[in-house]
């Protein structure tokens, strides 16, 4: 058979096959001259196949009990890894129809299940089901008890601030650690001072500490305050719960384990929570106009249609960046379609404007308000004998990745200066050739290149006129967030030194074809500047102004 499938347990001889990968979560490694070539390379390919399937089954599951607490459901790449998990199964469908045989070694009891169901696939004995499941099951409670004493606590301790928001405009954000007090926020600049009258809300992901910092402009109020603490218990039964019809067929091996995974954390009883704070304060306050960095997330989808109930006006800011990996921004998942989507969405520039239009974005709801947290570059200095920029991932494992492809290279001779992510900081050990910074890209003295593997530093890049390369990672799927027309070069962790010793020629892009400038007229108007916004709160002006807007 051209696919011999294996858990660590029960690994074949070496003379039983003629190469070999492992699947996600497996550590078991062979000779490594037999390891499938390119496999990283590989796998990204079929997840590139594959997730117009991912739309159709998300779309099948949108409708489902619990869909919009989920990840799964809204094909959400970054939240779940269930196409990653249909990327591995398209792989081996492609590794079964070649002439050599291929061992896959996977311990993964849900996806072994579904790798050994496809065709030219000879299997070994799976993984217990039972072990997961059962620890799944007592992870998630004891991580939702947990979470319902902290936000019971996080309703009482953010509930002085409620008056803060009646009526008005106001924009929804996450709680930055960068944003500030005093009318800077990561999510829209300077907004704050641009629009006076405008008030802020933090997204119940901020915590009461940071919420009370950001509070003491006056203008900032957390969700929390509007969540009810003896509902708290009932957030023990929150989870997603696909019907017994999405647990069969070709994928229903990785529904169950989708579900079973996402209830196995208290991501579920989370978005409840936010779910149940919105809608309240939605209800209290009648605000006019709401703006948010937009994902089209379930919790975002439940906004727009509480917001459309209430004739308040919804203004979605596309957030930062897109790309074709990043397949929650389409509507094929929404399951009312257009009503769970913002009246106005505001892109960042005629690239991403085109993305979304292509994905299904009705053209009407779409315009172009500028670039608030990616700014033109100034210029960095392109130096072909300078050390090569490294941005590290947020996402550890792929970060891991990335300083293996470094210490590689680095012993051909090239020299790495290494930035870790703020927020996911990575150890590291430093020698003459690799060189941890602080230093953003832009502010380097000269650089021969960058590397990285997500984010928005390859873009930014691309924009400063850098030569850029972009890690496959060879068990999970670097999201790409770069506009369909430019791309980094894609390498794999045993081919960066390679890349880096080509021809190293600067990449021309237009700052002006992927964003835009900030058209601070059009935000003024969207957020009612230089309006009396403070008592336009009844919902006959709110809907008048979302007809407006829409």
């Amino acid at each position: 058979m051209p696919v011999i499938l294996r858990s660590s347990g029960e690994l074949p001889a070496p003379e039983a096959y003629d190469v070999w990968f492992a699947v996600t979560g497996a550590k078991e490694r062979g000779a490594a001259e037999r390891k499938l070539p390119e496999l990283g390379s590989r796998l990204e390919a079929a997840f590139d196949h594959i997730c117009p399937d991912w739309w159709d089954v998300a779309a099948a599951l949108s409708g489902t009990p619990g869909a919009e607490l989920a990840y799964a459901t809204t094909a959400s790449a970054f939240g779940s890894d269930f196409g990653l998990m249909m990327a591995w199964g398209r792989l081996v469908r492609d590794v079964a129809e070649e002439a050599r045989t291929c061992l896959v070694v996977c311990n993964d009891p849900w996806l072994f299940r579904h790798l050994a169901a496809l065709p030219g696939v000879e299997a070994g004995k799976a993984p217990r089901l039972w072990p997961a499941a059962v620890k799944l099951k007592l992870r998630g409670m004891a991580a939702r008890l947990r979470l319902m004493a902290r936000l019971s606590w996080a309703a009482v301790a953010t509930r002085r601030h409620r008056g803060t928001t009646e009526g008005g405009f106001a924009i929804l954000v996450y709680g930055h650690p960068d944003s500030t007090a005093d009318g800077d926020d990561v999510y829209f600049g300077p907004m704050m001072r641009e629009v006076p009258a405008l008030k802020r809300v933090l997204h119940t992901d901020c915590r009461p500490g940071r919420a009370a910092a950001l509070a003491a402009d006056g203008r900032t109020v957390s969700l929390h305050a509007w969540g009810r603490p003896w509902r708290t218990p009932g957030l023990m039964f929150q989870r997603w719960r696909p019907g017994p019809e999405h647990l069969r067929g070709p994928y229903g091996w990785l529904v169950r384990r989708a579900a079973e995974i996402e209830a196995g954390g208290a991501a579920h009883a989370m978005n409840a929570w936010q779910h149940q704070c919105q809608e309240a304060w939605l209800v209290e306050t009648r605000p006019a106009v709401v703006a948010w960095p937009w994902e089209n997330h379930g919790w975002e989808r439940a906004f727009c249609r509480a917001a459309g109930r209430l004739g308040v006006a919804t203004v979605g800011y596309q957030h930062t960046v897109i790309g074709r990996h990043q397949l929650n921004y389409s509507p094929a998942t929404n399951r009312d379609g257009e009503m769970s989507l913002p009246d106005t969405v505001v892109c960042d520039g005629p690239a991403y404007r085109d993305q979304l239009a292509d994905w299904g974005i009705p053209a009407r709801r779409l315009v172009i308000g500028g670039s608030l947290r990616i700014q033109r570059p100034d210029g960095v200095n392109f130096d072909p004998d300078g050390p090569c920029f490294v941005a590290l991932s947020a996402d550890l494992g792929i970060a891991h990745q990335q300083m293996d492809a470094v210490a590689a290279a680095a012993i051909k001779g090239f020299v790495f200066v290494v930035k870790e992510h703020p927020m996911y900081p990575l150890d590291f050990e430093e020698t003459d050739r690799i060189r941890r910074t602080g230093s953003a890209m832009v502010d380097q003295p000269a650089l021969a290149a960058v590397f990285y593997a997500t984010g928005t530093s390859g873009l930014e890049a691309l924009l400063a006129g850098l030569p850029t390369f972009r890690l496959q990672p060879e068990d999970e799927i670097a999201i790409d967030v770069l506009p369909s027309f430019i791309s980094a070069v894609a390498v794999t962790a045993d081919g960066l030194a390679d890349a880096l010793a080509s021809s190293l020629t600067p990449p021309i892009v237009d700052w002006n074809d992927v964003l835009a400038p900030v058209d601070w007229p059009l935000w003024q108007r969207l957020l009612g500047a230089g309006e009396a916004t403070e008592t336009d709160s009844n919902a006959e002006k709110s809907s008048a102004r979302g007809a407006r807007l829409a």
